[in-house]
């Protein structure tokens, strides 16, 4: 069975083989593996969140079923790197290098009060065809034998506190701030117009999310939610599907989620991402009891503390019984919990490909 057969049969409740695994890691992990793999390094795209579309010929070469690809920074916005080490990407937002990661330096809407504010900003183009280059190229690279997932990024929460700051945001929508509902569908509207050119590139799966849950529980009041992102995110799985009826969406919000799951699943939604664990009521267990019948699992696997912290032996017996609970009949994309992060033996890595492999 081919990776891309493997994936078909997963995400529409049908057992393949084995499970489908599809690992992401940060650069530092990457290169780490690569040097110990003696294969070359692959520098990171030039994506908002480029973990997910880099690195791709060492993870298939590891096992990874599915291949990412996004929209990366257009020709006409680049990401920009000034004298002082501080990075502008195309949407104006300003970062600075704190060694593993790049942190929040400046957000360019931090003032922004009226809709004038939002209507004034100079958003890039959408539809600039540079932005999906790398897509089309990858597309054509490895769509044959591997799933193609296509990456939206931050689809509406989160690139919008990206820009006001998530103290500022979170305080606007509870105010009801004039520029709130302006920001939202901008922000919604290019990643309407992003998505459909990735469909159109050749995604089997389209992966968009907003984190709106924490280690305990939601972000914000679920009537808050409800009002302000519920209606959006089912506009965007519409227009999604007048472009390819049968495209699987996938989406990935951290945290605990559980009290806004049936919304999901009312709206639409195929495949959640990224099963944190750890957090309350994401047990593998009590979520396949209550939600396997309508929705795939993509995740599951633990970053906080099973994958840096435990023995090859423990993470094989981990994975296996994770896979037995979220896979059973189908329905399962073994994935860790986010991008492994450099705190991960290498080892223990290896030990997760060579799990998938011989189950």
């Amino acid at each position: 069975m081919t990776s891309k057969e493997r994936v078909a049969k997963a995400v529409n409740h049908q057992s393949p083989d084995r499970p489908p695994v599809y690992v992401t890691l940060t650069p530092q992990v990457a290169e780490r593996l690569s040097d110990y793999l003696h294969v070359p390094y692959e520098p990171p795209m030039d994506s908002l969140l480029s973990t997910r579309i880099s690195h791709m010929d060492l993870l298939t070469g590891l096992g990874n079923d599915l291949v990412g690809i996004a929209a990366c920074a257009p020709e006409s916005h680049p990401t920009i790197t000034d004298k002082n080490g501080i990075i502008t990407n195309e949407w104006g937002m300003q970062f600075k290098n704190a060694g593993l990661y790049n942190e929040f330096y400046q957000f360019p809407l931090a003032s922004a009060t009226s809709v004038e504010d939002i209507n004034n900003y100079p958003f890039f183009n959408p539809h600039d065809p540079s932005r999906f280059e790398a897509a089309k190229s990858t597309v054509n690279k490895y769509s044959k034998d591997y799933s193609i997932i296509a990456d939206l990024e931050c689809a509406i929460f989160e690139t919008s506190w990206y820009l006001t700051g998530l103290e500022k945001f979170l305080t606007d929508l509870i105010m009801e701030t004039p520029y709130v509902n302006t920001l939202l569908d901008k922000v919604m509207e290019i990643n309407i117009i992003t998505g459909k050119h990735l469909i159109e590139a050749g995604a089997d799966i389209l992966w968009a999310g907003d984190d709106f849950g924490t280690q305990g529980g939601l972000i914000m009041d679920p009537l808050l939610w409800r009002k302000y992102f519920k209606p959006r995110i089912k506009t965007m799985f519409e227009e999604f599907r007048r472009i390819k009826p049968e495209i699987k969406i996938a989406w990935h919000t951290c945290g605990s989620v559980y009290p806004i799951i049936p919304d999901f699943i009312e709206i639409g939604l195929d495949i959640l991402n990224p099963v944190q664990p750890l957090a309350k009521d994401m047990s593998p267990d009590f979520l396949k009891k209550n939600f396997g019948k309508d929705l795939v699992f993509f995740g599951g696997i633990d970053v906080q503390y099973l994958l840096p912290n435990s023995t090859p032996v423990y993470i094989k017996k981990e994975v296996i019984r994770i896979s037995n609970i979220l896979g059973k009949n189908g329905g399962y994309i073994i994935a860790p919990a986010h991008n492994i992060q450099d705190d991960t033996p290498t080892e223990n890595i290896l030990a997760l490909f060579e799990t998938v492999k011989t189950m």
